[in-house]
């Protein structure tokens, strides 16, 4: 179920005040965060997160189209190692 409208998106405060630092103060280096939940603000436009995913820190530069997704979303949890090989069909 989607969040209401009247509520608007959900950001942490803590991670929204070190967008805006980052912002002021033009800085290259990447925000940790474990907030896979905080939904992407135009403010973050051009800033690079460090999105934890259980496992480890996953790099996401956010462009435009991130707009209104959640962090979590760039940062996948699963790793899919394939399928087990198929010896039927190598004769």
């Amino acid at each position: 179920m989607a969040r209401s409208v009247w509520k608007g998106p959900f950001v942490e405060l803590s991670l929204l005040k070190k967008a805006e630092e980052a912002q002021d103060a033009s800085n290259s280096k990447p925000i940790k965060t474990w907030s896979r939940r905080s939904t992407v603000l135009p403010q973050f436009v051009g800033l690079t997160f460090n999105v934890y995913n259980g496992h480890k820190f996953i790099p996401v530069s956010v462009n435009e189209d991130m707009v209104g997704h959640k962090l979590g979303e760039f940062a996948p949890t699963r790793s899919f190692p394939g399928h087990a090989s198929d010896k039927k069909g190598k004769r």
